[in-house]
Order: structure tokens, then C-alpha cells, then sequence
């Protein structure tokens, strides 16, 4: 449950459209700081999203997804074991690795309870290219939730990386359960397990 609702806040945080030439030149936390409330605001607004899967997916497509740096994502999960990939099967890790955290994205979506994200102050460095962003989810009567979102420079903009829940990170998190199925089948058994997880999702609609 605590995946899912970090991966919930992390899409909301960064869903933005990656096409704006503004985004590109923007300091992460200011991009990040800006677009908050406009993604909020969608969620709040269109009660039908939650529940409507193609709806829900194309907002995903058109807002979140350029945000992420899948090729990234998947090699730090994979780990050690990339490198001994093929070309092909790297393809294969990315493109199953993607839609796992999708639809993992949009089954949290369907539990937001207008939970609210506080900026902590960033200390960029001029010419820095790898930051830490640091927030707080807060939902009334809760505990607040550290999440740190670690991201990079590219010249398409700032791109995620990972991310940090109460110092749990979500790379981290899988690359154990991903280390674990390659050492027992393969890398070619992870592409599988990723590829019927998805498929269950999918038939699950």
C-alpha cells in the first residue's frame, strides 16, 4: 500500500507537459512547484478520470510519462545484471518495467484524497545537473511523509531517476525482488514475470 500511494503522490508531483520549451530551462523544484496544482486541480475537477481507464491512461501518456527516464529507471533496478543483457532484452526490461509502474500509477490514482505536497528549499549548486528534491506529504490526521525525488539534467529537460519514501528507495525496493527472479531464471524469467504481471493488470480492467 505504501508503493502505491508513493507512486501516486511522485506522478502527481511531476506530471506536467514535457513540450513546453519553458519546462526546459525551468529549475526542477520551480517545475516541479508549478505544475502541482495544475495537475491537482485536473484530478479534483474531473470526478470521471478515476474511473475511466482510457481516460486515465491518455492523461498519463500526455502528462507523466516524459518526466521519466525508463532507460535509467530500469538499468539502476536491474543493477549488476544490465550489462549481461542483450540489446533486445534491455528493450524488453524497459518496455515491461514502464508499464508496470503505469498501471501500478493508475490504480493509486484511483485512491487520492487530496493529499498536499510542501517544498523543502533547494541548494542547487550553479551548473549542477543531479539534484535531490525534497518534500512532505501531508493528509490531514496522518503523519507527514518525507519523499525525495532524485533528478537529472537532460537535454530534454529534467528527467526522474528515483525516489525516496521515509528514506525507502523505490529503485532500491526493486532491484531486490528483480536480483532475485534473474538469479533464479534468468533475465529472461524477470521479462517474463514483468510481461504476465502486465498482462494480469491488463485482463483485470
Amino acid at each position: 500500500m505504501k508503493t502505491l500511494r508513493f507512486l501516486l503522490l511522485f506522478f502527481i508531483l511531476l506530471a506536467a507537459p514535457a513540450t513546453a520549451l519553458a519546462a526546459k530551462d525551468e529549475p526542477p523544484d520551480v517545475l516541479a512547484k508549478r505544475t502541482t496544482e495544475e495537475v491537482l486541480t485536473i484530478i479534483r475537477q474531473d470526478s470521471e478520470i478515476k474511473h475511466n481507464r482510457k481516460k486515465l491512461f491518455a492523461l498519463i501518456d500526455a502528462k507523466v510519462l516524459p518526466h521519466f527516464d525508463f532507460t535509467h529507471m530500469t538499468r539502476l533496478a536491474v543493477g549488476r545484471h544490465w550489462s549481461g543483457a542483450t540489446p533486445q532484452q534491455q528493450q524488453d526490461l524497459v518496455r515491461e518495467f514502464r508499464t508496470l509502474l503505469v498501471r501500478t500509477y493508475s490504480t493509486a490514482l484511483t485512491n487520492y484524497k487530496n493529499q498536499k505536497v510542501v517544498f523543502k528549499p533547494l541548494h542547487m549548486q550553479p551548473g549542477e545537473t543531479d539534484v535531490t528534491i525534497k518534500t512532505e506529504s501531508i493528509q490531514s490526521g496522518e503523519k507527514p511523509i518525507p519523499i525525495d525525488y532524485m533528478m537529472e539534467k537532460s537535454p530534454a529537460g529534467w528527467k526522474v531517476y528515483d525516489i525516496a519514501v521515509d528514506n525507502v528507495s523505490l529503485i532500491t525496493n526493486y532491484r531486490s525482488s528483480f536480483s532475485s527472479e534473474i538469479n533464479k531464471n534468468g533475465v529472461e524469467g524477470l521479462i517474463k514475470v514483468l510481461k504476465n504481471k502486465n498482462q494480469t493488470s491488463e485482463a483485470e480492467k
